[in-house]
């Protein structure tokens, strides 16, 4: 089915190209092609790629790494009226550092239905119980998102 370009749409798929530009810096260097941007009104707060072995740190998601260069950007450990642009559906620590951070959106690209926790093994980002939910587009540039990934693992197999 192919997407609706509506204004709202548009710019999720500019960020959402965005976003895999970082993906496809991680793969450049040999991580897990996963990238991620943060923008509030237009202007990108933070942005960032997998990097888990490059600092050798498990916590170094492009969810993470992006999250850490905005709340440094704007001064702020709240990230209130920003969307969160990231290639593959969050795993359950990046999606709970965005419930922490307040983010009110999330875009994301491909499915993960071996760690998400947004639509595949639960959803985090919604559930009632917590004191901050976030409104979720899916499917954002799904296809290239899960050729990068597909393409990155049938690399090194």
């Amino acid at each position: 089915m192919p997407i609706e370009l509506t204004p709202e749409v548009s710019a999720d798929v500019f960020w959402m190209s965005r976003a895999l530009l970082q993906a496809r810096t991680a793969a450049a260097r040999a991580e897990v092609p996963v990238g991620a941007v943060i923008v509030r009104a237009g202007d990108v707060l933070g942005e960032g790629h997998n990097r888990t072995i490059t600092d050798a740190d498990p916590t170094a998601h492009a969810e993470v790494v992006a999250i850490r260069q905005a709340a440094a950007s704007v001064g702020d450990w709240r990230l209130i009226d920003c969307t969160l642009y990231v290639t593959l559906e969050p795993c359950a620590m990046c999606a709970g550092a965005i419930v922490l951070a307040r983010i009110p959106r999330v875009v994301y690209g491909a499915r993960d239905p071996k760690a998400g926790m947004v639509d595949s093994l639960g959803n985090l980002l919604r559930d009632p119980r917590l004191n901050h939910r976030c409104e979720v587009a899916a499917g954002v540039l799904a296809e290239e998102s899960s050729e990068l990934l597909k393409g990155f693992f049938r690399e090194r197999r």
